[in-house]
């Protein structure tokens, strides 16, 4: 599916990209042989309205049946000059979407499912929460999988960490640079082990 915009007045009065989302994915339709097909959000997220996650369920005469993502890129544009301040673009888990950072709480609600690049994507989105929750303290030393390479020039791969409150700043150990690295828990990186020196007693 492409991106479909509208203004606000469109939008049936959902103050959020979230709630007109949730509403327009749930449905409850009868068909002309008897049956009833619906689909149920059990769970979505939108954070800063950009992305749009959810765990939805089909139904089949009112019997529950396989949980699965969707997942919609948002725009969100107040002040948009055409007056199309919302957009967005779905699909589901089987597309193998690249935004993969879906809570874990929504995760936890699919269904086991065949489908490979379903599997790849929920994979994706469970390293990306591990290497969100691992924890660092001022002063760690992180190496990078791959060289990261800065405006000005500078390449290298380890560098020191400094806590600024919740922010995370990168010093470079040769030059004392300091640097900015977006989406940095999300990236491939470690911890190197410190050293740690045990003292001899000689008599």
């Amino acid at each position: 599916m492409g991106w479909l915009f509208m203004p606000f007045t469109a939008m049936a009065g959902h103050a959020s990209a979230k709630s007109y989302l949730d509403a327009q994915f749930t449905y409850d339709q009868a068909h002309e042989d008897g049956t009833r097909q619906g689909l149920e959000i059990l769970a979505s997220s939108c954070p800063g309205n950009r992305v749009y996650y959810a765990a939805a369920q089909l139904t089949t005469n009112g019997v529950p049946g396989d949980v699965f993502a969707i997942i919609c890129l948002v725009r969100w544009n107040p002040r948009s000059a055409d007056g199309h301040q919302f957009g967005y673009k779905s699909m589901d888990e089987s597309a193998g979407p690249c935004e993969a950072q879906c809570p874990a709480r929504i995760l936890d609600l699919l269904t086991p499912t065949d489908r490979e690049y379903a599997n790849d994507w929920r994979a994706r989105c469970r390293a990306n929460l591990a290497r969100r929750s691992r924890r660092l303290a001022d002063g760690d030393l992180v190496r990078f999988s791959e060289p990261m390479t800065f405006s000005d020039g500078h390449v290298a791969r380890e560098f020191q960490v400094i806590r600024d409150g919740r922010r995370i700043i990168l010093r470079a150990p040769e030059t004392g640079g300091l640097y900015r690295v977006s989406r940095f828990m999300e990236r491939d990186w470690s911890i190197v082990p410190k050293t740690r020196v045990h003292a001899t007693l000689f008599s």
